[in-house]
């Protein structure tokens, strides 16, 4: 009996200690807002994680910038200009999706770059070893 009331009170601590790394709820009008505030913040990257949406974050300044985005819905900003806002505190990252400028073609065009370097290199790497001949049988001496 002491030991199920034991296993009780771990389960009721663990269930406890999991809603503090809950995302706060945050007082929406409707359903249509809420879906308003996910689907812009999942446009917007957590410049913690760098890999996860604001959305999907949990460290602290991706709350606070949640909390951010929220008060600008309050204030009747649209979300081209939330995200106007936010880009010009923290710069085109802030986006998922940024936009094709000067400043951002390395990052648009960057991977595909790197991989037709390394497709040069493997093309003319074999080209040089086919032009050199084949490659001769060790001598009965050499062989293990």
């Amino acid at each position: 009996m002491k030991r199920a009331l034991r296993i009780g009170l771990l389960l009721a601590a663990l269930l406890v200690s999991a809603s503090a790394f809950a995302i706060d709820p945050l007082p929406f009008k409707d359903a249509q807002q809420r879906e308003r505030f996910q689907h812009l913040t999942s446009q917007l990257r957590c410049l913690v994680c760098q890999n996860e949406s604001l959305n999907d974050s949990n460290a602290d300044l991706a709350k606070d910038l949640r909390h951010e985005v929220f008060q600008l819905m309050q204030q009747g900003k649209s979300d081209d200009e939330i995200k106007q806002y936010l880009v010009a505190r923290y710069s085109d990252f802030v986006l998922y999706d940024p936009p094709l400028r000067a400043s951002t073609v390395l990052l648009w065009f960057g991977p595909a770059l790197v991989l037709l370097g390394g497709a040069a290199v493997v093309v003319l790497t074999v080209r040089r070893r086919g032009k050199s001949g084949t490659a001769e049988a060790p001598a009965a001496e050499e062989e293990w």
